[in-house]
């Protein structure tokens, strides 16, 4: 409902306005999210550049060499783009996999994750990581049963919880947009995406990640 909506969009947004003072702190502010389906696509003809008084003109057909899966962490107080993770899917594996790494970065640090509520965003995987993370002795449950794990509700519920130094915050449900990454995935496809060519996945991953170090170095701040 919309109580609810702006209740959950409040918290995200105060979130955003204190990244600064709980990077200072030693706290991460980390937004995330899965960009998939990213095509493989070379062009079938070379682009002929720009020229006086004449446009660059694209080939429009294109060979597609299949598709690959980032996902992406950007600091929300730095605007730098932290441990990415490519790859052929968005599994629970991979997601939790992706945020086992990224952890790893400051496996002692205080971390908070803003992203939306896909299911393996709220995933049995994610909670027994955590768990694992936190040295916490208690009993998880059973998926579906009981405990912690019994449902997506309970689990939500404990990967939320601020006594955590490891917490999780959710977008409203439709508000994804409220994720800075879904920011900086647009400037990664008008930057690099939109009119490339790439000859196999494994040289979009590549450049992907040779346009995060340049993103880094050259264009990284905080978005406002």
């Amino acid at each position: 409902d919309k109580e609810a909506f702006y209740r959950q969009s409040e918290i995200v947004c105060t979130i955003y306005r204190k990244a600064s003072a709980l990077h200072q702190q030693g706290t991460h502010v980390v937004s995330t999210d899965e960009k998939t389906g990213i095509q493989a696509k070379e062009r079938a003809r070379s682009t002929l550049p720009m020229e006086l008084g004449r446009v660059e003109y694209q080939e429009f057909e294109y060979k597609r060499h299949g598709t690959c899966c980032l996902i992406a962490n950007f600091e929300v107080a730095t605007g730098q783009v932290i441990r990415p993770t490519l790859g052929p899917t968005r599994k629970e594996k991979d997601f939790k996999n992706h945020i086992e790494q990224t952890l790893a970065t400051d496996p002692d640090g205080d971390w908070i994750f803003i992203l939306d509520q896909l299911n393996t965003h709220q995933s049995e995987s994610l909670v027994r990581l955590v768990a694992t993370q936190l040295n916490l002795p208690e009993d998880l449950g059973i998926k579906g049963k009981s405990g912690i794990l019994q449902s997506k509700i309970t689990r939500t519920q404990f990967l939320q919880d601020e006594t955590h130094r490891i917490r999780f915050v959710y977008t409203p449900k439709h508000a994804s947009w409220l994720n800075q990454i879904e920011c900086w995935f647009s400037i990664l496809v008008r930057r690099l995406l939109k009119r490339a060519s790439f000859t196999s996945t494994q040289e979009l991953g590549q450049r992907i990640l040779d346009f995060i170090h340049f993103f880094n170095q050259t264009m990284a701040k905080p978005f406002k």
